[in-house]
């Protein structure tokens, strides 16, 4: 249940982020808001690359194997013992119940501890904050677009910072074909990263796709339509399926995800009438995307705001960056605060 509480004020305060919300245990110390002090990440992808994708019990179990292990280098990384935290940040939301139970259960028992405020954040918001940790002058007025393997959404920042969604997925997300694809095709897992590199190699001209819900007059996504197009076109075609050419088939997969990305990104912004763009989540990471945005904005007098690949990522740091702000308005959590594998943002 969360709180409003009167919260100490000085001159620098330290919060440890922690975010479990699906297979990387992560750790990170901030320093009022936007300094990373450091920002541990333990990864499972070798773990779950067997499976093509991940296994909610084996991450569950992994992330209670390193969780300790992840907040206590965090902390030895910033130089810093729990003593001198001023409240711990933690994901509670959207994500794999198990995966957020085990760092909500960590930050409880720290919180309990050592006596240290606890503030449960929505992993969405926290991507729209990771941009704060490069920008830290950004103010709000802006369009968000959050996309990864779970979400592709769009939203309106006002000059509050109150987020409103004007735009998601309504099937598979951008990230989630990334990987179906990747596994269709025998690439391995993650797929975004594996489709983003052979992507350079190949021609995304060479094989014509549709750009699924492109001209829909909303600002909602449709991916599965794509993957299973491609799909039908291998089944057809089969010589696509030959190695030498899954350059060029995963290239003109990945400008068909970009374009519609771009598309409705841009026309957003326009027809909203705000001129800056935050672009956050794991596909954001993506060469092509951050190419084509960053064009498209100087295009349109837009200015785009992209994070380094390692704040796409799923991180610690953006959940101590988000925690920071909701401590210094005295946003508070008590110790019966629940996860939820659903998203009120």
């Amino acid at each position: 249940m969360s709180k409003q509480l009167r919260t100490q004020k000085k001159d620098n305060i330290y919060v440890l982020g922690i975010e479990t919300s699906c297979d990387d245990t992560c750790a990170a110390i901030v320093r009022n808001g936007t300094e990373i002090l450091s920002n541990v990440v333990s990864l499972q992808n070798e773990i779950h690359r067997k499976y093509g994708g991940i296994v909610p019990e084996v991450a569950s179990r992994r992330h209670i194997e390193m969780i300790d292990i992840v907040i206590r280098e965090a902390l030895e990384k910033a130089g810093k013992s729990l003593k001198e935290i001023d409240a711990i940040s933690v994901t509670n939301r959207p994500g794999l119940i198990g995966s957020l139970l085990v760092g909500v259960g960590a930050a409880k028992a720290i919180s309990y501890a050592k006596d240290i405020p606890l503030i449960a954040v929505n992993h969405l918001e926290a991507h729209l904050y990771s941009n704060l940790l490069e920008n830290p002058g950004i103010k709000g007025d802006f369009l968000g677009l959050i996309v990864s393997g779970g979400h592709s959404s769009l939203y309106l920042v006002d000059d509050g910072w109150n987020i409103s969604e004007i735009g998601h997925t309504v099937d598979d997300a951008a990230g989630e074909a990334f990987d179906k694809i990747a596994r269709y095709l025998g690439l391995g897992y993650p797929g975004g990263p594996i489709i983003d590199k052979l992507s350079r190699e190949g021609n995304e001209q060479s094989i014509d796709l549709p750009r699924p819900m492109i001209d829909s007059g909303d600002f909602n996504f449709s991916f599965s339509g794509l993957k299973t197009a491609l799909i039908y076109r291998t089944k057809k075609n089969s010589e696509l399926l030959e190695e030498s050419n899954t350059p060029d088939l995963v290239a003109s997969f990945q400008k068909a995800v970009v374009d519609v990305l771009v598309h409705k990104t841009i026309s957003a912004a326009k027809e909203t009438g705000v001129d800056r763009i935050l672009v956050s989540g794991g596909v954001a990471a993506n060469s092509r995307l951050r190419e084509e945005l960053l064009k498209k904005g100087e295009e349109n007098n837009i200015r785009i705001y992209i994070p380094s690949l390692y704040l796409c990522m799923d991180n610690a740091a953006m959940v101590g960056c988000l925690g920071y702000f909701k401590y210094l308005r005295g946003l508070l959590d008590d110790l019966d605060v629940d996860v939820s594998s659903r998203s009120d943002l």
